[in-house]
Formats: structure tokens, sequence, C-alpha cells
């Protein structure tokens, strides 16, 4: 039988999306550890993710917890940096680390042959870390080109000022980094940080083709790493948001934008509607934003809606880098494609092309191994499991335009949001 390529493949929506949580374990310091089995798959990951304590910290000491991890693997009581690279190197090996607001931690990227030799000085990170004077002050002269850079360029102004009118100035998330932030870093800073914070309330996630012995084994070996508890105080920073701000560039050629406010967590039962209605606003590139500001109009390259979370925060935004001229305009066909939706039904062909659009993409985001992982740290750190997963097919396989229409007047018939300009 001949195959038609004039034809598009017939897009089949899966019956059902059975997925087996991991199995969950516990090394001897209390750890919990929650293991992927990847059958004859050589490459073996685990993930150290624990909950970010900037919170505990003065606003002074933002930088604290990301110079503690990019410093991790600058040397330690028996390594310098050099033969840290080297040895990782030579036995085929990539570690990591990584700071957010909510989450921070460490991960190994190895072969289950390299592991045993690997995973001893992969552990020494986690207690025999130094922190070389030298490179503390290396880092920061990079971060303060770094910074420098960040403050020219007109969209990460934006994405950090949107985070200023969301929290306020005085908050830990919304705080923004000065140069002085950096320079008063300290060695003793990062040693109390490593010591006391920065394996806070830690989850450890491994994939790789193991026995149950084998897993056993390596959860011992595990043990090596610290638990940690840091009691969370009663919260003394204050929210105090901020309408909109505009921060004028001159000599910039664009002006980016970014509207937005607060949102609901995936605990909510209204969280799957949410993400269907952001999708059909500015979610894919056949979204309402992209056909009238990009297709229809020519203002920008691109826009686009997300939902986000910062710790216990969850927020929605658009953003869009736009001609500078154009920018009022722009403002303006964003509310009026937010009422249309809120208002106004949307029609059938849109609702299949877009229902299409997210079974899709929901399944092949669960591609391989270590994409299974990642959608269930999406979810595992929000107090969810795999289950979520089967509740969104459920509800992308039946949603219709009247559930749209309820969401978008439940969470978006304001007449204004939080605006941020730059440029």
């Amino acid at each position: 039988m001949l195959l038609d390529r004039s034809k598009a493949p017939e897009f089949h929506i899966p019956e059902n999306f059975e997925l087996s949580n991991p199995e969950k374990l516990e090394t001897p310091a209390g750890v919990p550890v929650y293991f992927f089995q990847t059958p004859l798959l050589e490459a073996i990951k685990i993930e150290i993710v624990s909950i970010s304590s900037r919170i505990h910290l003065p606003l002074s000491k933002t930088l604290v917890p990301s110079f503690t991890l990019q410093l991790l693997t600058e040397g330690t009581t028996s390594m310098d940096e050099e033969q840290l690279s080297e040895f990782f190197d030579f036995h085929a090996s990539e570690v990591h680390p990584f700071s957010g607001f909510s989450q921070e931690g460490i991960s190994l990227l190895t072969t289950k042959k390299h592991l045993s030799k690997v995973l001893p000085v992969f552990l020494s990170l986690f207690t025999q870390a130094i922190f070389p004077e030298e490179k503390i002050t290396k880092k920061q002269a990079l971060r303060k080109v770094g910074l420098r850079l960040e403050m020219e360029k007109s969209a990460s102004r934006a994405s950090m000022l949107f985070r200023n009118s969301l929290f306020g100035p005085n908050h830990p998330y919304g705080q923004e980094v000065k140069e002085h932030h950096i320079e008063e870093i300290t060695r003793k800073d990062l040693l109390e940080y490593y010591q006391n914070y920065l394996w806070n309330e830690a989850d450890i996630l491994i994939s790789g083709d193991f026995n149950s012995g084998e897993i056993r084994a390596l959860v011992q070996d595990l043990g090596a790493i610290p638990k940690v508890h840091v009691q969370r105080l009663p919260f003394s920073h204050e929210i105090h948001s901020i309408e909109s701000i505009t921060e004028e560039k001159p000599e910039a050629l664009q002006t980016s934008i970014r509207i937005g406010d607060w949102s609901i967590p995936k605990t909510d039962p209204d969280f799957i509607p949410l993400t269907v209605f952001n999708t059909v606003l500015g979610g894919y590139f056949g979204s309402r934003l992209i056909k009238n500001i990009r297709e229809d109009k020519g203002h920008t390259y691109g826009i686009h809606s997300s939902l986000g979370e910062i710790d216990n925060y969850n927020y929605w935004a658009i953003s869009a880098d736009v001609q500078k001229k154009f920018k009022n305009e722009v403002i303006e066909e964003i509310y009026k494609e937010i009422q249309t939706l809120v208002n106004q039904p949307v029609g059938k062909e849109e609702l299949e092309q877009v229902r299409n659009y997210l079974i899709g993409h929901m399944v092949g985001r669960f591609s391989s191994s270590f994409d299974l992982v990642d959608r269930f740290k999406s979810v595992h750190f929000s107090g969810l499991d795999f289950d979520f997963y089967r509740k969104q097919l459920e509800f992308f396989r039946k949603f219709s335009s009247e559930d749209l229409i309820q969401i978008g007047q439940r969470y978006f018939s304001k007449g204004k949001f939080q605006e941020v300009l730059v440029g």
C-alpha cells in the first residue's frame, strides 16, 4: 500500500494514560528517595532537589544560595576545581548545580559502568566543599559583568521588574539585585548556608536500570547526604504589589511588555481548565495573541502567555517585545483578546485545534525516562503525583467553550492587571 504524502497523518487521542509512580525509599539519614526504573538504559541520573532557603536570609544576602551552588564544584578538601573537572570528564560524567527561587540542588549524570567510581567523589561535594576565596572573588567579578549586561536588556529588566511589581521591592522574590549585593557575599556566608540551609527538605530522584539489590545498595551509599530541616519562621516579608512600572530606555528600538496577575496553584480544581484558557490566549503558536499581534499586525516576533510559580505563590504573565511606537496599541489588543475570550465562545474548529495541540504536547513530554522525572518533579513539589496528568488528559478530551468562558469570567474579568514596560 502506497503512502499518500499529501495528507497529514490522522491524529488519534489516547484512550488512557497510565503512569506508574516511582518506588519510594529512604536513605539511612532519612532523606526520601524516588526511584524510576529505566530498563536497558545505561545512563544513570541522580538529582538532589531541596527547598530554597532564600526566604530565611536577610535581603542583603539574597545571592548567597546561588553563589553557594555555583561554587560547590570549585574544590573540596581532597580535590581542587581542576582535578574535579578532569575526574568527571574522564569518567564521562556531568555534575550540574542549579538554583532557583523555589528549589535548588545538584544533579549527576553518569553511566552504570562508572557509577561506583564517580559516586564517592560526587558525594564529597555534600560535605567537603571549601569555597576558595579566589574562586569567590572571580565569581563576583563575573556576576557583576552579567548583572550589567542584564540591566541593558529590556527583556531581562522587564521580567525582573514584573516580579518587583507582584511582590514589591522589599520582598526576597521581588527585590532588585544590585552590585553591592554581590560585593557583600563572603566565604563565611557561603559556608553557613552550605552547612545549615542548603539541603533543606531534600528529595533524591534516581533514574536507572537497577535491580532490587542494586538500588538498595545505592540508597545506602546516599546516606552520606545530610538530612536538613530548616524551621520555617512566621512570614516576615509583606507583599506590596505595584500596579504598573515603566522604565524608559530612549536608545531602545523595542519595548518589553509584561502583563499579568496572581493566579492559582496546581492543587486548585480550576488549574487544569486555566491551562487551556491560557493556551488559547497565548500559550502556543496558533494562539489568539500570536494571530493578532504577530501575524495580523506584525508588531512582534513573539508573544506568549504562561502560568508560573515561585515558592507557594502562583501567577500568570503575558510577555512580548514589540516595536516601540506600537506599544500602546499592543497593550490595547492584549486586553481586547482577553475580554473576547472571556465573553465569546471559542469556535468548534479552533477548539479542536487546541485540543489536539494540548494532548499531543502533553504526551510528547513523556518521550524519555528523564522526561518522566521532570514531569514528576513538576507535580511532586506541589503535593501531587502522576494522577494529575490522568485528570489533565481527561479534561483535555472533553472541555468545551463554556468551560473556558467560566474560567475566563472567574479569573480574567478584572479590568486592569499588573503592567510593566521597559524600553
